[in-house]
């Protein structure tokens, strides 16, 4: 704990007073996570990649207030949960109907029937995921990101660090329940498709 308080706050330090590099890393360490609280309020990608670079430049304006270095993970989720209601609030952008999110991109090397088949899978995914519970769908969008940091992810949701594990471990078995009879679960058994 000593060390990584040692390197934020140098890092910090340092950021402060113009250092691209630390700046660099700061970004690097922890816009993953603001990413996953951005999408965690189903927010499309554009808007999830606004929310996170409000989110650093209210550090730029603010990095000369942060005292407390172990506290800058908080500090940082706080503000990404703001500007993504904020987001909310204002409707969001006008997006053409039908778009979909998109696990996976087949390259443009795959055949066209193994894109199809992920373009299927995808769907079913997500269908399924927008039938779970809101708060199944923020922990299990902000653990893909952060699997085992624990406490960013108690952080980012206000959840207990002790009940991380058991709610997901809940939240993905309603999700393996919703995807009974779908591409997902044939493709799981073996079974063919027809």
């Amino acid at each position: 704990m000593t060390d990584t308080f040692s390197a934020t706050a140098s890092l910090l330090a340092r950021a402060a007073q113009g250092d691209e590099r630390a700046w660099a890393d700061l970004v690097d360490q922890h816009s993953a996570l603001l990413y996953a609280v951005a999408r965690s309020f189903r927010l499309d990608v554009a808007d999830a990649g606004d929310v996170v670079q409000t989110t650093w430049l209210r550090l730029v304006e603010h990095l000369d207030r942060i005292e407390d270095p172990t506290r800058l993970v908080g500090w940082l989720v706080t503000t990404a949960r703001r500007e993504a209601l904020r987001v909310l609030r204002r409707g969001g952008r006008e997006r053409p109907a039908g778009e979909e999110p998109v696990l996976d991109r087949a390259d443009g090397a795959a055949p066209i029937d193994t894109r199809l088949l992920l373009d299927e899978r995808n769907a079913a995914l997500w269908e399924a995921y927008r039938k779970l519970p809101d708060r199944c769908q923020q922990l299990l969008r902000v653990a893909v990101y952060e699997p085992r940091a624990y406490d960013e992810i108690s952080e980012a949701l206000g959840m207990p660090v002790g009940s991380i594990g058991p709610t997901r471990r809940r939240c993905l078995t309603q999700l393996k329940a919703l995807l009974a009879g779908t591409v997902l679960a044939d493709a799981e058994s073996g079974e063919a498709r027809t």
